[in-house]
């Protein structure tokens, strides 16, 4: 499966506070969270996105406090990923348990660019430039966790199999 959007580049550190403000947490809807997704680190971020695209990020993306919350704001704004030279450790496991694709990539973090299109295939992990056609390595996501993200999380993967196996 391939992903492609324009990319949204943000820094080293990204915490979840800033993927989406704790004054937000009273609510767990999915569209009220993404009207506020990426607010602290850029006010304008949920203006200047569209469907599809990405968030590009440092070293860390996702410190801070354990909030699913985060994830789900980023899918739910219409992210299709986010690409980070690494990420921390919870927010990985969120990312994925939420349906939220993420790849680590030291170099296209380092490389890519603020407005830049880009494609990403889930099958082998390579990320392309389409501006450059430059291309960088990330792991690619094995099919289990593809059915993961396209069910669209753990829990509606989860239903969707007991309603298959209970028909």
């Amino acid at each position: 499966m391939e992903l492609k959007g324009k990319v949204h580049k943000f820094g080293d550190d990204i915490n979840t506070d800033e993927i989406i403000p704790a004054r937000y947490l009273n609510t767990s809807d999915p569209l009220e969270l993404a009207r506020h997704a990426m607010e602290d680190a850029d006010p304008e971020f949920v203006n200047k996105m569209k469907p599809g695209d990405f968030i590009v990020g440092g070293k860390n993306f996702g410190c801070g406090s354990s909030r699913e919350h985060a994830p789900i704001a980023l899918k739910a704004a219409g992210i299709s990923g986010v690409i980070a030279a690494n990420f921390a450790r919870i927010f990985f496991r969120n990312a994925f348990n939420m349906g939220l694709a993420i790849f680590e990539s030291p170099e296209a973090a380092a490389a890519l660019q603020d407005g830049q299109e880009i494609s990403v295939d889930m099958d082998t992990g390579v990320i392309t430039d389409l501006t450059t056609g430059k291309q960088y390595d990330s792991q690619p996501i094995p099919p289990f966790m593809q059915e993961l993200l396209e069910a669209g999380g753990l829990m509606a993967f989860v239903k969707k199999d007991l309603e298959a196996h209970s028909a």
